[in-house]
């Protein structure tokens, strides 16, 4: 167990974190776990609905790190039973159905990933098909009695779902029910989750109290916010950092955001002290998070490489050492060679560079028609370069 005292632990558990249910049964939790020198069971849920991570999933995983550089045993849960249904958490329709076999690769996948914050010879991976999958049906249609409609439209989802006429599967019913059966199978004593899931966490509580189980203390992350800093991170708004992404994307997309949000990337994304963090130049204070979050993911020797190549490039308005190259026969337009390149997502993100005067090539800023003639470096925003071939 931990040498830190419960004030102690308090102060690191509580860093980041937007809600505590509630601190006072935490603290006697805390005082419990000293007192018998037994850690606490520290459960946090993962359905394996997609197969990479960003730096959003990692808010919870690094407060799981916290619980267990405390000494505190971290359950990391892989819902492949659950994830089969699908948590309608947020939907504003019916969440499609994933396959057992798509569920299984991706669970695989996030095992391999979490081992880059936690410490993965003291995480106890759990996966819920180990119990729901030995139920007998009569033993599965126990679980509803536990809860009413009522409590199920309450929700906030659910009751603007059906508020609006739009469809609720009695299936989206069944899953905050068995995310809180979870709980009992493990007798958890903690359970994390985003401010998202704070019904699912209740839940949880409420199936331990019907189970004459004491009940977890439920602990709520925030949403990290993506590069946008107006929507949460997630794939769908194509604002996210993933942490198998190159350094070099990664450091580009860090310096990228606000000076706000790179405060709460700090709080949430690292143990720095935030005070001498605010005492830093805003730039210095963003290349020092990129390469924070580069070591972390990659290595300390690729973030200092990507500082430096940062410096030169934008400091001493250099191109960069290695860049991609485009073969184009002389009669593809600009939009086309940044879309098919890849250098942009979309063909509707190039038109918005272009229209933005964010495009140039050689130098100059070129429009929509533009079709390059000769080899040369086109740039897109501040920190997108390729080598167009001719």
């Amino acid at each position: 167990m931990t040498t830190k005292n419960i004030d102690e632990q308090l102060t690191v558990i509580k860093r980041g974190a937007v809600e505590i249910i509630s601190e006072e049964e935490l603290r006697k939790k805390l005082e419990t776990s000293v007192k018998t020198g037994k850690p606490l069971k520290v459960k946090a849920g993962f359905d394996p609905t997609a197969p990479d991570l960003h730096l959003g999933h990692t808010v919870l995983l690094r407060k799981l790190r916290q619980f267990q550089d405390l000494g505190h045993e971290v359950y990391f849960l892989i819902g492949d039973f659950t994830g089969q249904i699908g948590d309608p958490t947020g939907r504003s329709e019916i969440r499609k159905q994933l396959t057992k076999e798509e569920v299984a690769k991706n669970a695989e996948t996030y095992k391999k990933q979490v081992s880059k914050v936690l410490d993965i010879h003291k995480l106890k991976v759990v996966f819920n098909s180990k119990w729901f999958e030995k139920m007998t049906g009569t033993q599965m249609l126990q679980l509803p009695t536990h809860a009413s409609v009522s409590q199920m439209l309450a929700r906030d989802d659910f009751k603007k779902r059906f508020t609006n006429g739009e469809n609720i599967s009695i299936l989206e019913f069944i899953y905050p029910l068995m995310q809180g059966y979870d709980s009992v199978m493990l007798e958890a004593d903690i359970e994390i989750g985003g401010t998202d899931q704070i019904f699912n966490l209740l839940v949880g509580r409420d199936f331990q109290k019907d189970f004459n189980q004491p009940q977890q203390v439920v602990l709520t992350m925030p949403l990290l916010l993506g590069t946008d800093g107006v929507q949460k991170m997630s794939k769908s708004f194509g604002n996210y950092i993933g942490i198998n992404e190159p350094a070099k994307d990664i450091f580009g997309k860090v310096m990228s955001i606000s000076d706000e949000l790179m405060l709460k990337y700090y709080e949430l994304l690292t143990d720095e002290d935030l005070a001498l963090v605010k005492a830093m130049h805003p730039k210095e204070a963003k290349v020092n998070l990129a390469k924070i979050i580069i070591t972390q993911y990659h290595s300390a020797k690729a973030a200092e490489a990507e500082a430096e190549e940062f410096s030169r490039v934008f400091s001493q308005k250099e191109t960069p050492v290695d860049m991609p190259e485009f073969k184009t026969d002389g009669a593809k337009n600009i939009l086309t060679i940044l879309t098919e390149s890849k250098l942009v997502a979309s063909g509707n993100e190039a038109r918005r560079l272009v229209k933005q005067g964010a495009v140039s090539f050689e130098n100059i800023k070129v429009n929509e028609n533009f079709v390059p003639q000769k080899t040369g470096i086109l740039k897109a925003g501040s920190r997108r370069f390729l080598k167009v071939i001719a």
